[in-house]
């Protein structure tokens, strides 16, 4: 025997290990059977429910060309939405009229099987999201009808489809450029607000992180609140719109805050403060009234609180009011400015447990500052409208009050 031979019991066999045989894929014969199974049934999503069900075909192998064959009923060569080659049936998602009552029950079917073989849901998400990245190699009307059939996949709560599953893969600078993704998103919505709250949809987007960059599905020529207020209020979305608006206010106030924090932190003279409120709210168009509650937040949050000891705050919120006196006059420019800052004293003294004695001591101190006029200060002691912690401070403010109608009568 030579050296290099393995030595081998008689008459034994050599077996050939299990996990050492290839079975070669074959997704084209697994499509015409599933493709045959729709004919057989003339498109009957019922009993193709359930002939698949009792059918012994490998889906763990070929979850992808089962998601190909409802949608465009056959299979697609790899990678692409383009046919290939074999058999294919008429009763797809793609071959079907764009509306809901024709999709909504390839909705249910897939539904169906999910619940069943819930690891094809991994497929369902491969397919659609090559598909959403290849909108450009669908028509229009087969764009549309993707887009009701996600709208109604989302109103259903079907498996499988994550929203960022849905929403990241649009974000292609290609798609966008061309509009696919705004005309698809659109589509989208329209769809999916037919059946559910603008408050539903935002959950959607906010779980697809696109909540806060929806203009990135308009072309970079549209992309702007302009365009979108134009667009969607045309296509009847006036809700979204509303919501985008506002939206967008809290960003620029919320802006406006952060750097104004940082100036008053850094105690920046107060004439570049003024010029930084000016600038922010001619670029954002804030009206009067948010900027005032703006400067009272920032400038009370800047002040270095004592845990316990009550007139170390007052000494505390008082120099405050005082340095920066200058900057809440120059725009509490009207009495109707002045009231709102009173109820902005008036809302933090009530809120804030270290702060309710020293509402009369604020008020009294914006009046020395000549930021509130007193005519202001009798009108929200007469007539004021807040009910928070109202009769309190009326009473705490009764003194000043008095001494303001005195001298009011002296002159």
């Amino acid at each position: 025997m030579s050296s290099k031979e393995k030595p081998t019991l008689g008459g034994t066999r050599i077996k050939t290990r299990k996990r050492n045989i290839t079975i070669p894929l074959d997704p084209a014969s697994f499509s015409d059977a599933v493709v045959q199974i729709y004919l057989d049934n003339a498109g009957d999503l019922e009993l193709i429910a359930r002939n698949i069900e009792s059918s012994e075909l490998d889906f763990s192998r070929y979850g992808d060309t089962f998601f190909e064959v409802i949608f465009t009923g056959g299979r697609t060569q790899p990678g692409t939405t383009k046919p290939d080659e074999g058999e294919r049936h008429p009763y797809s998602i793609i071959d079907c009229e764009p509306k809901r009552e024709a999709i909504l029950p390839s909705v249910i079917y897939i539904q169906k099987i999910l619940r069943r073989r819930p690891f094809l849901i991994k497929y369902l998400e491969n397919v659609m999201r090559r598909f959403l990245q290849s909108l450009e190699f669908f028509e229009e009307n087969e764009r549309k009808k993707l887009a009701i059939f996600t709208a109604l996949a989302f109103s259903q709560k079907l498996s499988g489809l994550p929203p960022e599953t849905v929403f990241q893969p649009l974000l292609k600078d290609n798609l966008v450029a061309k509009g696919l993704v705004l005309s698809f998103i659109t589509d989208f919505f329209k769809e999916y607000l037919m059946d559910n709250s603008l408050d539903d949809l935002i959950s959607i987007l906010k779980r697809g992180k696109v909540e806060d960059n929806l203009l990135e599905f308009f072309p970079s020529s549209k992309r702007s609140a302009e365009g979108f207020s134009e667009h969607f209020t045309k296509e009847g979305l006036v809700p979204l719109v509303e919501y985008n608006a506002k939206k967008m206010f809290d960003v620029k106030l919320s802006e406006m805050k952060s750097a104004l924090t940082t100036q008053i932190a850094e105690e920046t003279d107060i004439a570049e403060v003024i010029e930084t409120v000016k600038h922010r709210m001619r670029d954002a168009n804030l009206p009067d009234i948010e900027v005032v509650r703006i400067l009272w937040d920032v400038i009370m949050d800047a002040v270095q609180w004592s845990g316990k000891n009550q007139q170390q705050n007052a000494n505390s919120a008082l120099r405050q009011v005082k340095t920066w006196a200058e900057l809440l006059n120059t725009f509490c420019s009207t009495g109707k400015l002045e009231l709102e800052l009173i109820y902005k004293v008036q809302m933090q003294c009530y809120e804030d447990a270290k702060l309710m004695k020293l509402f009369p001591e604020i008020v009294k101190s914006l009046y020395d500052q000549d930021v509130l006029a007193e005519d202001t200060i009798l009108h929200w002691f007469r007539k004021g409208t807040n009910p928070k912690g109202r009769q309190s401070f009326v009473k705490a403010l009764e003194p000043f009050v008095n001494w303001l109608e005195e001298a009011e009568e002296e002159e």
